[in-house]
């Protein structure tokens, strides 16, 4: 083999790897543009976390917000509603989950596992119905004073459990984080 053609050997070899890289690069160049596009928009972002001032929240009221599209129950309990919650065994649930995003996921749905705070003065919870995605009435409807969903008779008592219909599963609680006299969701 004469050094000629060694060197035309060489340059065969880069003009390859030359090419081959310009055609990943304009690859990469093409399919970024379709990959960006699944990124959530600005707006989708901003609503992605929401803060909502609980100051003016009086004990046996909820204040009801929209929250990535769906509406969120934050209830400052009543200390009659703290008691009932409590006092339900954990045998008479059919959804012995907490449901909890700021717990473990094998929490158990005591009551303590379900609210905001030490006390269990405050719930916070995804006010959809487990079953078909109605929103349940609250303000003490229902046969255990939480709320009640009148389309096909899910009954959840005051920790927002399912106790009673076809839900399979308590309202969920988001993840939520108190900052002052503000609920910050998300």
């Amino acid at each position: 083999m004469s050094h000629a053609d060694e060197h035309e050997g060489t340059r065969r070899d880069f003009l390859y790897y030359a090419t081959a890289g310009v055609g990943a690069v304009a690859t990469g160049a093409a399919v970024w543009p379709l990959v960006n596009q699944m990124n959530p928009s600005a707006d989708v972002k901003a609503l992605s976390s929401i803060r909502v001032d609980i100051s003016d929240v009086e004990a046996g009221t909820q204040l009801t917000v929209k929250w990535r599209g769906k509406p969120v129950f934050l209830r400052r309990r009543s200390q009659d509603e703290i008691d009932a919650g409590r006092a339900v065994a954990m045998d008479d649930l059919p959804d012995q989950l907490s449901r909890n995003d700021n717990a473990g996921s094998t929490d158990d749905a005591s009551d303590a596992n379900r609210t905001l705070d030490e006390a269990g003065e405050w719930l916070v919870m995804i006010g959809v119905c487990t079953h078909l995605g109605c929103v349940p009435l609250g303000n003490g409807s229902g046969d255990f004073g939480g709320w009640f969903c009148p389309c096909h008779g899910s009954h959840y008592d005051t920790a927002g459990r399912i106790r009673k219909g076809p839900a399979p599963e308590n309202l969920l609680v988001p993840t939520a984080r108190f900052d002052g006299s503000v609920v910050v969701l998300g």
